[in-house]
Order: C-alpha cells, then sequence, then structure tokens
C-alpha cells in the first residue's frame, strides 16, 4: 500500500504523521520506506538526527522530490509492505505524481476556521487524479487539535457526509510530537500508552480497517 500525506497548506503535520504512520507500521515487523517528497527534506532530517543519536532504524528514509513519483513508487512497493509519501507543501507537478502513485491520500487540516477544508485547488487535483485512478481513497484527517476544545469535534461532525470524508481518529496538538522530532525519535519510543501514541495507533488502526 502507498499511502501520501498531501496539503498545499504548509504547517498541518504532514511530515509529523508520515513519520508516524510509517514507524506504527514498522513496530508492527512489517517492511516499510518513508519517500521524502517534501524539498524542505524534514524527514531526511529526522532520520539523521536519529541516527546521531544511536537509536536503531526502523524504516528507510528516501528523498525523491521529483515529478517521476508514480512511476518510482509502485518499484519501491515491490519491497516493502507500506510506502509512505511526505508530499510537497504547495501544489506543483511533483503533487500530481504523489497522487498518482498512491493507493490513499491523508489530506492533513487543522480544525480552526475551514484550515484547507475549502481549497479547491486540493480536492481539484483529487478529482483529476480520480479519473486516472479510480479506486483511490482520499480522506481529511483532523491534526494539531487543541486540547480542552470541542472545535475538532464539531468540526468532524459538521463534515460527516462531506466529499473527501474526515476520518474518525483525530490528533492532538501536543508538545511529545515536538520532542520526538528533536531526537529523531517517535512519541510511542518515548511513551508508548501515552495520549500521542495511542492517537497514532488509532489512526494507523483506523487507515487499516479503511484499506481492507
Amino acid at each position: 500500500m502507498i499511502v501520501a500525506l498531501l496539503n498545499q497548506k504548509g504547517g498541518v503535520g504532514k511530515t509529523t504523521l508520515a513519520l508516524h504512520l510509517a514507524g506504527a507500521w514498522a513496530r508492527e515487523g512489517k517492511r516499510v520506506t518513508l519517500i521524502d517528497a517534501d524539498p524542505q527534506g524534514s524527514a531526511l532530517d529526522w532520520s539523521e538526527q536519529r541516527a546521531k543519536e544511536g537509536v536503531p532504524r526502523l524504516f528507510g528514509v528516501i528523498g525523491l522530490a521529483r515529478d517521476t513519483l508514480h512511476r518510482e513508487a509502485p518499484e519501491l512497493a515491490r519491497d516493502a509492505r507500506h510506502v509512505v509519501i511526505d508530499g510537497p507543501p504547495r501544489i506543483t507537478g511533483l503533487m500530481r505524481s504523489a497522487l498518482l502513485a498512491a493507493d490513499l491520500v491523508l489530506i492533513p487540516a487543522q480544525p480552526s476556521p475551514f484550515d484547507g477544508w475549502a481549497s479547491g485547488e486540493m480536492l481539484k487535483l483529487i478529482v483529476e487524479a480520480l479519473i486516472f485512478r479510480p479506486q483511490l481513497v482520499a480522506p481529511f484527517v483532523l491534526d494539531r487539535c487543541g486540547a480542552r476544545t470541542i472545535i475538532a469535534r464539531e468540526t468532524a461532525e459538521l463534515l460527516v457526509d462531506h466529499d473527501p470524508p474526515v476520518l474518525g481518529s483525530t490528533i492532538g496538538q501536543r508538545v511529545g510530537f515536538a520532542d520526538a522530532a528533536r531526537s529523531g525519535r517517535l512519541v510511542g519510543e518515548i511513551d508508548d500508552d501515552g495520549p500521542a501514541a495511542r492517537e497514532i495507533a488509532s489512526l494507523t488502526a483506523e487507515i487499516e480497517r479503511l484499506m481492507r
């Protein structure tokens, strides 16, 4: 399965989700490759920091920020159970290539005044991709939800019949994700029973159910 994290809006947590989904599957014993298709190279930086910290590698991270991704990712998928693509922060040929490569596109968005929900460009790209990949699944996932607020629940309820849909699992705005990033780790490696780790586990399980 090839999963791409895409949204033309920056700062919505694409890299964090990409790393943690890849890590969750790798910790289950599955072979995983993460493609860093963001020219900023944040996932590669995380991988390098992990090596500096002397933490064993969980999965491979490959820099592949070019618009031939739709041809190269399936080749990588032959040798891995899951390929996770951390996509670019703007609409480019590279983002279109990632869309064409993916079986599942997750669109992270913060639950603030329709942060990304009304993005006509992103939704238009998905519609275009469905012409060539009719089996493509492309839900939104609410990310960086503020603690002790009801806005995430209200947004999810409002968008329950939205097309594309919104996943039931949400990811909070938690310090643990920043701490993990600085040390080249995953939140589950720092606190396997903490709220951040539980949210990632819930999201991973929902994705598995969705793609059966």
